[in-house]
């Protein structure tokens, strides 16, 4: 397979997965196909040590989903894997031999490598992290060569071209599930009063707004609408928008495909800034000429807090009611005095519930718990 064009059929199956989850293995198969490997896993977590959890594992062997390997190596292997902690300190995009993160004498010892990553085909495989957006860590495993033996420079060469394409992949499924909007759709995604969603078509024109992200446009915070075109009410944050947008809308006879990113901007009288994320859309037929949606925004506002249900923190996070309770409310972005209030809870007794989950948790203070609170809050109701 030509690696230019496997790239380009790659990332446009990408952009379809990105929004209808259906297409992860159908993408997952050809990456196999076109790097020559025998499956890959995405792994999503947070946390290090004894604290370290895994929250989505996904391993497909040339596009079939393995969840009886996933599921054996993380229950059995996964606490005494002596790799763990050397991946963890990894900077982000670094493509790792697996043997190379065991010592010599691991190689021989180690339970995980010889049993498990021999049951997963991985023992000559990659492992990639690929950063760690609001708190949570982004693992991608490749799985060993087929033909070659050893990996060649091709195979790598495509392997790390698709890493920041990946990475865009995981963070916007991540704020699609923050919105609870798994599996709504492109047009599915407009009806979301959670998250603010854009339409833009070729040219960079609004073609659909949702209301959080019209209120956004008609007040001008941050995102402004020019005659039709999405820009920044900042002028550097402007050029920064315009430059994503081109990367991100297809350009006619262009062989270089679009590419998705994020990027923060400021909002003129806000401290908060706006987090977006734009993606490309595929267009499986021509348009000629129509103004179809060509690109996706999402724009989060980190000082619009949703509400957040008591009951779904405590299970996540094992916590009782009364510390679920606390912790939901402090995630909302209320003080002690207001949780206190809306709980009949004394402000002594609240101070004392929230010491206990960090302690629970192994955290240093209120900012630490509503991170974890909205990274765990924000993953897929099971």
């Amino acid at each position: 397979m030509n690696p230019l064009d496997a790239f380009d059929r790659i990332l446009a199956l990408l952009h379809r997965a990105t929004l209808d989850d259906a297409h992860w293995p159908a993408t997952a198969a050809l990456i196999d196909e076109a790097c020559g490997t025998a499956g890959n896993v995405l792994v999503v977590g947070e946390g290090s040590g004894d604290d370290a959890r895994v929250h989505f594992a996904r391993y497909l062997y040339r596009g079939e989903p393995r969840p009886d390997l996933a599921r054996e190596y993380f229950d059995v292997y996964y606490p005494h894997d002596e790799a763990m902690p050397r991946i963890r300190e990894l900077p982000a995009g670094t493509v790792a031999h697996t043997p190379a993160l065991y010592t010599a004498g691991e190689l021989k010892t180690s339970k995980a490598y010889n049993e498990a990553w021999n049951h997963c085909v991985c023992q000559n495989g990659l492992c990639i992290p690929l950063g760690e957006p609001d708190g949570l860590r982004i693992v991608w495993g490749i799985a060993d060569p087929i033909a070659t033996g050893d990996w060649q420079s091709a195979q790598l060469q495509l392997i790390e071209s698709l890493l920041p394409h990946v990475r865009q992949f995981v963070h916007v499924r991540q704020a699609v599930a923050a919105a609870e909007a798994l599996g709504a759709g492109l047009a599915g995604l407009l009806d979301n009063s959670r998250v603010g969603v854009l339409h833009l078509d070729r040219g960079g024109r609004v073609l659909a707004a949702n209301d959080p992200a019209r209120d956004i446009l008609r007040r001008g915070e941050g995102l402004v609408d020019r005659g039709g075109v999405l820009g920044a009410s900042v002028p550097a944050d402007d050029g920064r928008l315009r430059r994503l947008l081109q990367r991100a809308l297809p350009v006619f006879g262009s062989a270089t495909p679009p590419t998705g990113g994020s990027i923060r901007i400021q909002r003129p009288l806000l401290r908060s800034r706006l987090e977006l994320h734009v993606h490309p859309v595929d267009t499986a037929q021509p348009d000629f000429g129509g103004r179809r949606a060509a690109a996706l925004v999402l724009v989060v506002d980190p000082a619009s807090r949703p509400r957040i249900d008591p009951v779904r923190v405590s299970a996540l996070l094992g916590l009782t009611p009364s510390e679920g309770r606390v912790s939901a409310l402090l995630a909302e972005g209320r003080p002690v005095r207001e949780i206190a209030a809306a709980t009949g809870y004394k402000e002594s007794y609240v101070r004392w519930l929230l010491k206990q989950v960090y302690r629970k948790q192994g955290l240093p203070g209120q900012i630490a718990l509503v991170q974890r609170v909205l990274a765990a809050y924000a993953l897929p109701q099971r």
